[in-house]
């Protein structure tokens, strides 16, 4: 029985900590959009919102590090307002982090630029596979173009990875019907 406990702790731990490495890999909780600040609200044009000046200050100027920047693209990306978000992304200094690419592809598929989007989903993979958001947009996208056989096999590649409990799984399955066909 004890032998029993310590091999489900055990199952238990590595379970936990492959959740916290998904996590991790997807560079930000996807779990939620981001909440709203006065970046999404009053900054316009590549600002974003800095709390310590307490004003919107140009992205490339600011000196706010990568993360801030991150944030603020999501939010302005989630807002609609894709080409703000693109500015922001500019200013991170890791172009070639699969979060910011991801970004991008995001940004560019909402804005109609559908096979500029994919191009970045596709770089964001390469760079990290394990990387879960980025084949959930990308299978998103697939489903947009009619292309559902290419979608499912992203939702498969999610699931592989460990993913079938998170957000990026279960969007990208609701987006295919809902219905698992694997």
């Amino acid at each position: 029985m004890l032998i029993r406990k310590i091999a489900l702790t055990g199952l238990f731990l590595a379970a936990t900590a492959l959740t916290t490495s998904l996590a991790h890999a997807a560079g930000e909780d996807t779990t939620t959009p981001p909440a709203k600040t006065k970046t999404s609200s009053e900054c316009t044009g590549g600002k974003v919102w800095d709390e310590g000046k307490k004003e919107c200050v140009d992205a490339k100027k600011s000196g706010l590090d990568d993360d801030t920047l991150f944030k603020a693209a999501r939010e302005l990306a989630y807002d609609g307002q894709y080409d703000n978000s693109l500015k922001v992304l500019d200013a991170v200094s890791d172009q070639t982090s699969a979060r910011v690419l991801n970004y991008r592809g995001y940004a560019n598929r909402k804005a109609g630029r559908m096979e500029l989007g994919m191009e970045y989903y596709r770089k964001a993979i390469q760079i990290d596979e394990n990387y879960i958001l980025a084949r959930s947009y990308m299978g998103q996208a697939l489903v947009q173009q009619g292309k559902i056989e290419e979608a499912k096999v992203q939702l498969i590649e999610i699931r592989d990875r460990g993913g079938e409990q998170t957000w990026a799984y279960q969007a990208l399955l609701e987006t295919l019907g809902g219905v698992r066909q694997y």
